[in-house]
């Protein structure tokens, strides 16, 4: 089992930024991509950016390229996204997920993720 707590959401202006924290603890966490996903009310849950085990390779929605950075901390046992130049249309509930098939770190579905963390809100305001 993976425990994965996310942390850093809040309220921001738009043009704002903000950093998402992901706490990992349980198994290897090298053992496992790691990623985050978004879900707004009404919507889907989407897929946000993602980061290989070792952080050197990361793939990002194009709703958030340019804009959102992931990277992660194994000695902490932490995965970041730090979120700039932020709109009402990135308000939602953003998830922490943890995969380990070979090379889900690039827009991994739903079903392939192993572990999900609890969600943090993150809300822009116009």
């Amino acid at each position: 089992q993976v425990q994965l707590v996310e942390s850093g959401g809040g309220l921001v202006q738009a043009g704002g930024s903000l950093r998402l924290s992901c706490a990992a603890s349980g198994r290897t966490f090298t053992d496992y991509a790691m990623g985050w996903f978004r879900q707004a009310p009404g919507k889907e849950r989407e897929f946000v950016a993602g980061i290989s085990w070792s952080g050197g390779r990361t793939y990002y929605a194009d709703s958030v390229k340019g804009r959102f950075t992931i990277s992660r901390d194994n000695a902490k046992n932490t995965v970041y996204l730090q979120m700039n130049s932020l709109t009402p249309e990135d308000t939602a509930a953003y998830y922490c997920a943890a995969c380990s098939g070979l090379g889900c770190y690039v827009r991994p579905t739903i079903s392939e993720v192993d572990y999900w963390g609890q969600g943090t809100q993150v809300t822009v305001s116009s």
